[in-house]
Parts: structure tokens; C-alpha cells; sequence
């Protein structure tokens, strides 16, 4: 199982889990990965979309590995838990995958 996995950056800092995973239905691809940081039982949380391609597994520590530390994170697009309609925007989706340096799934 994917979702609930925690997400660390490669310094060892934990910076959330995944909350999400967003299929292209038309593509039949994995178009984003939404990852939860940060606030307390549900409040204060913030929810940063990231490309597939972002991530990597890391079998010794169980959990997935993004190059990114916490103050990017900070900068990084992100959504409120009930805007993820707006990951079906490819301008928004082109600036999140901006952001990480990776060309757009749908390219």
C-alpha cells in the first residue's frame, strides 16, 4: 500500500507521508502523488502534489525518498484538501512538475 507511506528527504528528515495518488484515468499513469505535511490530527496540514518521478523507494527505511528539504517543501505548490481539482489544470500541473524538474507525464 502506497498511501500512509511516510516521505523522507535525503537527509534523513521526515517530511510527511502520502496521502494520495492521483491517476490520469485517460492515460492510465500515476499523474501525482499528493504528500501530507506537517499540522495535528488533520489540522493545520498542508498537501504538496509531487510527479511520480519525485520520489524513490527506499527499501531499508520502508518509505519513499524526495530530493527536497523542509524549506523547500515550504515553497513548493501545494493544495488544500479539497482543491484537488486543480491538479486536472495542466498549467497548475506544469508548475508543480516545474518546480521539481521534471518534465510534465503528459509530454
Amino acid at each position: 500500500m502506497i498511501e500512509g507511506t511516510e516521505v523522507y528527504n535525503t537527509d534523513g528528515e521526515k517530511l510527511g507521508h502520502i496521502d494520495s495518488i492521483m491517476l490520469d484515468k485517460r492515460e492510465g499513469g500515476v499523474a501525482y502523488v499528493v504528500m501530507s505535511f506537517g499540522g495535528f490530527l488533520g489540522i493545520g496540514e498542508e498537501y504538496h502534489p509531487l510527479p511520480w518521478k519525485a520520489l524513490t523507494y527506499d527499501n531499508e527505511q520502508d518509505a519513499y525518498v524526495v530530493r527536497l528539504s523542509k524549506e523547500q517543501l515550504h515553497a513548493a505548490p501545494r493544495l488544500k484538501r479539497n482543491e484537488y481539482d486543480r491538479l486536472q489544470n495542466h498549467t497548475y500541473g506544469k508548475s508543480v512538475y516545474a518546480y521539481y524538474g521534471t518534465a510534465p507525464y503528459w509530454y
